[in-house]
């Protein structure tokens, strides 16, 4: 089977990785846009018109499903690229976890960058789940572009500025941008250190590739062999993984397999 995936950027990879994890025999497609990364200050149309072109360039490899591995692109992009795809290629959007968050019963905050957390569709839906529980959006400023670099001084400065936004009784934080995903433990870690708790971190890969394993008729099978091929796409056209990719282990369990 195969199942791709489209974002900006490394977003990407922490929902590549869980599909590695749960079908190891599964080829993957990573089909980004480096060039126009981040989406978020773009306007919907540009962002859809980019999220098309990756997504395009994805189905011509003709994956089970495809996996919109990008919480802005989902918000966006997710009608016109069913439009286009469906019935023929399932395609799964990205929702923050801000339902299974709340189901805890404790305070929350929501990470993202700043435009999602100004957006009318994170705001509703914290009012639609929060169910009268504190809880806030912090933007967090120049976190996803700091990872997306694998700048290191730059991903603890902008995890610092966002821990100091988030009040202090919270006790869950979901991870409303994917990219934020693959700094999950540092961001977990300097929380316990400036709040004194361990604070439960919520993301979206494992959630998201169920669903897309689900709709492409499949189940995990992790104990399969590794078999799976890696293929990747710049803007559309062929390339090789990106080189900050491999900072990261998500990036790494998907750089060793089959060529």
């Amino acid at each position: 089977m195969r199942i791709a995936l489209v974002d900006s950027g490394l977003g990407l990879l922490a929902a590549a990785a869980a599909v590695r994890r749960q079908r190891p025999d599964a080829d993957l497609v990573l089909s980004g846009d480096p060039d126009g990364m981040p989406w978020g200050p773009r306007t919907p149309e540009d962002i859809t018109a980019r999220a098309l072109v990756c997504a395009q360039a994805a189905a011509a490899t003709e994956p089970d499903a495809l996996i919109v591995a990008c919480n802005t692109a989902s918000v966006h992009a997710l009608p016109a690229l069913r439009a286009a795809l469906e019935p023929a290629i399932p395609v799964v959007g990205t929702v923050p976890a801000v339902k299974p968050a709340a189901t805890r019963g404790e305070p929350f905050a929501v990470w993202a960058t700043p435009a999602t957390t100004a957006s009318r569709y994170q705001q509703r839906l914290i009012a639609d789940f929060a169910a009268g529980l504190p809880a806030v959006g912090v933007p967090c400023h120049g976190l996803a572009d700091a990872v997306e670099r694998a700048d290191d001084a730059a991903i603890g400065a902008a995890v610092k500025a966002a821990a100091g936004l988030t009040p202090p009784d919270t006790r869950t934080v979901v991870l409303g941008c994917t990219h934020y995903e693959l700094v999950a433990d540092r961001i977990r870690d300097h929380l316990a250190a400036a709040h004194g708790v361990t604070v439960a971190l919520h993301g979206s890969a494992d959630a998201v590739v169920a669903q897309a394993l689900r709709r492409a008729g499949a189940g995990p099978e992790p104990a399969a062999p590794a078999t799976g091929r890696l293929t990747v796409f710049a803007a559309g056209r062929p390339a090789a993984l990106p080189h900050a990719a491999l900072a990261y282990p998500e990036g790494q369990l998907l750089a060793v397999g089959p060529a």
